[in-house]
């Protein structure tokens, strides 16, 4: 069982940057880990997500060139570095757990979630 809190949400203006936190509770080193994303009246969509041995990773076209995902597995511990925030971001954010190996992207593929941290970008 793995709990996840997710950290580093905040106002921030346009163009500005964040990094979100996601500490988990249990060991994550062979855990695909996702970061999505839900704003207000939209569904939740997927952000990012990497492999157990940080090989790969995956962007949503939207955010790609500006977010990066990383993970310290010793530390149990996943980020999303923002870069070059838009108004657009601004949404409650997740950090998903998957207990395999493959990269997904769908969010009942992920077996674990945390409550999310605010992300709001002012213009």
């Amino acid at each position: 069982q793995v709990q996840l809190v997710e950290s580093g949400g905040g106002l921030v203006q346009a163009g500005g940057s964040l990094k979100l936190s996601c500490a988990a509770s249990g060991r994550i080193s062979m855990y695909t880990m996702g970061w999505f994303r839900q704003a207000p009246g939209k569904e939740r969509e997927f952000v990012a997500a990497i492999s157990w041995n940080v090989i790969s990773t995956d962007y949503a076209d939207s955010v790609k060139g500006r977010f990066t995902i990383s993970r310290d597995n010793a530390k149990n511990t996943v980020y999303l570095q923002m870069n070059s925030l838009k108004p657009e971001d601004t949404a409650l954010y997740y950090c998903a757990a998957r207990g395999g190996l493959a990269i997904v992207r769908r969010e009942r593929e992920y077996d674990y979630w945390g409550q999310g941290t605010q992300v709001t970008v002012s213009s």
